[in-house]
């Protein structure tokens, strides 16, 4: 499909900009490099109009046409009401995890699609190599910026059309190359926060969302009395052991949230760790990736958190689309609701939900 009947000419690329200095270095690199170079820009929220006019400002800086394209219904109903219900039944989301395929990456293609690029380009650190008829996703070269754990859930659909001009190049590089190229976002902090809640009050967002408040309730014990009282369950996440607001004379964690029970189930610290998991909604970055699973046991190594080293496991398929993993080594409070990304070395293998 090329959109307003247009053939495809492969010197083409649409470069996904936010007005950053990773995207921004991206389309300079493309654009030096010969590419007839254009740029988008989603809009997704009110949040995200800063985004629209820093990319715009990259754009006329490298001078090169930007697209606005608009995906605020796709992402209010899939990122921004998942992240605030998942919070909301005691669980812990990656918004980015969910929004790349649902949202991120099918109006990138779409806009792609529309205005006849065949390709798009994004400054997301990770890597792609092409193994026959498919393309496979792999880590990122710079492991400290390695972002392959946000984009386990791509698929073929997605990854055939990609190009990640940064994978191989260290931060310090990619900001040398935005300042030659006159980039005004050449020392542009890293963005840290969530981009649909820039104040990074989560909380205050989650109840403006859902229309209601999250009262207080009561802290848990190890040994399973009332040890005191949390401010409401929004304010907490699994695995959490710092601004709990109590004291019991040695270091506990979060272990669980029982959002029907307003309760918060503590631990005493080093009892964290757990063995095993189940993980579900399991997705494929190419056909066949978990198919070992289903058939018997399959080693490969998983991600529980996007700044967790991988670590060696056995998984079995134990449903459709939903398997048991089995640690080599106990993983440090693996939390319900975020994302399981599964390599074999590598390669991304796709990823699922922590139940």
């Amino acid at each position: 499909m090329t959109g307003k009947g247009q053939a495809m000419d492969k010197n083409k690329i649409l470069v996904a900009l936010s007005g950053g200095v990773d995207s921004s270095a991206c389309a300079a690199m493309l654009r030096d490099q010969g590419y007839e170079v254009a740029g988008v820009v989603l809009r997704m929220s009110d949040a995200h109009d800063g985004a629209v006019a820093d990319a715009q400002v990259s754009a006329d800086q490298i001078g090169i046409p930007l697209h606005v394209w608009h995906m605020e219904e796709d992402f209010d109903r899939e990122v921004a009401g998942y992240f605030a219900r998942s919070y909301a039944a005691g669980r812990t989301p990656n918004p980015c995890v969910v929004c790349n395929p649902l949202v991120k990456f099918k109006g990138l293609m779409a806009a792609a699609d529309a205005y006849g690029f065949p390709m798009v380009a994004t400054g997301h650190y990770a890597g792609l190599r092409r193994d026959g008829d498919r393309v496979l996703l792999t880590a990122g070269e710079n492991k400290a910026r390695d972002q392959s754990y946000m984009l386990c859930r791509l698929t073929q659909k997605e990854l055939g059309r990609l190009h990640f001009p940064l994978a191989r190049l260290p931060k310090d590089e990619v900001r040398r190359i935005a300042e030659k190229a006159g980039l005004s976002c050449h020392d542009k902090p890293d963005s840290q926060e969530i981009c649909f809640i820039p104040d990074g009050d989560y909380a205050g967002y989650i109840e403006r969302r859902l229309g209601q408040t999250f009262p207080e309730g009561e802290y848990i014990a190890p040994d399973g009395s009332v040890c005191g009282h949390h401010r409401g369950i929004i304010h907490y996440t699994v695995g959490q052991r710092k601004k709990l607001g109590i004291a019991l004379g040695k270091p506990v964690f979060i272990r669980r949230i029982d959002p029907a029970e307003n309760r918060i189930y503590l631990a005493w610290g080093g009892d964290e760790y757990e063995s095993q998991i189940t993980v579900s909604d399991l997705s494929e970055t190419f056909p066949g990736a978990f198919d070992a699973a289903r058939t018997g046991e399959m080693r490969c190594s998983v991600k529980v958190r996007s700044r967790a080293a991988a670590a060696p496991c056995t998984v079995r398929m134990i449903g459709e689309g939903r398997v048991s993993v089995v640690f080599d080594a106990p993983e440090r409070a693996p939390a319900a609701g975020q994302t399981a990304a599964f390599y074999d070395g590598d390669v991304v293998l796709g990823g699922g939900f922590i139940d």
